[in-house]
């Protein structure tokens, strides 16, 4: 969904640390199907508050607020402009490490930020989560604006993946909210449409060499730009992107928004929705069976997000706080970024950075109450692709759609 994420979206795409999940399916792996359907009776069975919390499937950390863009749907880049002393408060790369060393096994690593190339000791965060964490994806969004650091980084991700995990999912998401200068402008940054099409371009090159990469392109939609959906997409399509995400901007405390009008109406977005989801049924059928169970599960995300918008209710049960969990620059851990800051978990430097003692703890499991009481409800990308998995019907939907004769 990050996936960013960031368009801090997340992301979701399935792989385990050694293979894909399911099973052979056309040729391709996609095995720990029986790792999965364990972890989605125990989630349950969380939630019905009979059993106590097990890790995340899913972990996204923001692993620094630092940003370069000047975007209209999100302040993270003043945070820093008016607090300077903040940035010294980041996680090091020491703390990080006995925070991932206190986990294990999480299947869906996202990052997101702030900017995360921006941070000089990216590569070794993702280092750090393969060892410890040994996902099956990770997915890192970006604005493209470093470029050259991004390269850099990125060559060494690489390489230490294809020596080390070679089975590991790799999906790098250059944020691309409109074309040319419109992007530059919502962007904040001029040029910087230039830089995410030739980092885009970069990264299709680098396919051949990593078989683990996959090259997307993701979408903010905003009023700034839910009136030209289709023409952007139409422009991805022309590009050849593994995949193409797109999530709707929100007013949230992680991105210093909650007085910004950037929220589309449902109608608005319904309608920017339906030529999106066209485009990508019309595609399908060029889809690897990797793609093709990605772009399923963001058309039902999609039906999901217009509901939730227009009903302004949970449509399905959340599991946020229980499959996913979101961990800041700081330490901090939420169950997801939307409730970010008003509604924190707790510190993972008061809990001698062990996360599973700060996950069971009473702070955390009070935040579960209040969501599994519906207090809260939110079309956010990368919680709503977890609770797909979690909702029958909708897990119905998505095998409908992998399957749907085209």
């Amino acid at each position: 969904m990050t996936a960013c994420v960031s368009n801090h979206n997340g992301s979701l795409s399935f792989a385990g640390d050694h293979s894909y999940w399911f099973s052979e399916l056309n040729g391709e792996r996609m095995g720990y199907f029986k790792e999965v359907v364990p972890k989605m009776i125990q989630y349950r069975l969380v939630k019905l508050g009979w059993v106590g919390a097990s890790l995340p499937m899913n972990l996204t950390f923001s692993v620094t607020n630092v940003c370069q863009s000047r975007c209209k749907t999100c302040s993270i880049w003043k945070l820093y402009n008016e607090h300077p002393e903040k940035r010294k408060e980041e996680l090091s790369l020491g703390e990080i490490e006995s925070v991932f060393k206190s986990m294990g096994h999480i299947y869906i690593f996202n990052v997101s930020g702030g900017e995360p190339f921006l941070r000089d000791d990216f590569s070794e965060i993702i280092k750090l989560a393969c060892k410890y964490l040994t996902p099956g994806i990770i997915h890192i969004p970006t604005n493209a604006i470093a470029e050259k650091k991004t390269r850099h980084q990125l060559k060494d991700i690489l390489s230490f993946l294809q020596i080390n995990y070679p089975d590991v999912q790799l999906t790098v998401k250059p944020s691309l909210d409109h074309i040319e200068g419109k992007h530059d402008d919502i962007r904040g940054v001029p040029g910087n449409f230039t830089k995410v099409i030739s980092l885009f371009r970069w990264l299709q090159e680098m396919k051949s060499d990593y078989p683990m990469l996959h090259a997307e392109l993701g979408t903010v939609i905003s009023n700034w730009n839910v009136e030209d959906i289709d023409e952007i997409s139409t422009f991805v399509a022309g590009l050849g992107a593994d995949s193409y995400r797109n999530e709707i901007a929100e007013q949230r405390s992680e991105m210093f928004n909650n007085d910004d009008l950037i929220t589309p109406s449902p109608e608005l977005y319904e309608e920017a929705i339906h030529s999106f989801v066209s485009n990508i049924r019309s595609e399908m059928k060029n889809k690897t069976m990797f793609q093709k169970i990605t772009n399923a599960f963001r058309i039902v995300y999609y039906n999901l997000a217009i509901r939730i918008m227009g009903e302004k209710r949970q449509v399905i049960p959340c599991y946020a706080g229980i499959s996913n969990a979101h961990m800041t620059p700081y330490g901090d851990i939420w169950a997801c970024c939307t409730l970010g800051y008003s509604k924190s978990m707790g510190n993972v430097r008061n809990y001698d950075y062990n996360f599973l003692k700060l996950w069971k703890s009473p702070e955390a499991m009070r935040v579960r109450s209040e969501i599994e009481q519906g207090e809260c409800h939110c079309p956010l990308a990368n919680q709503t692709y977890s609770n797909i998995l979690m909702d029958t019907p909708s897990l119905l939907r998505v095998i409908f759609e992998i399957f749907r004769p085209r």
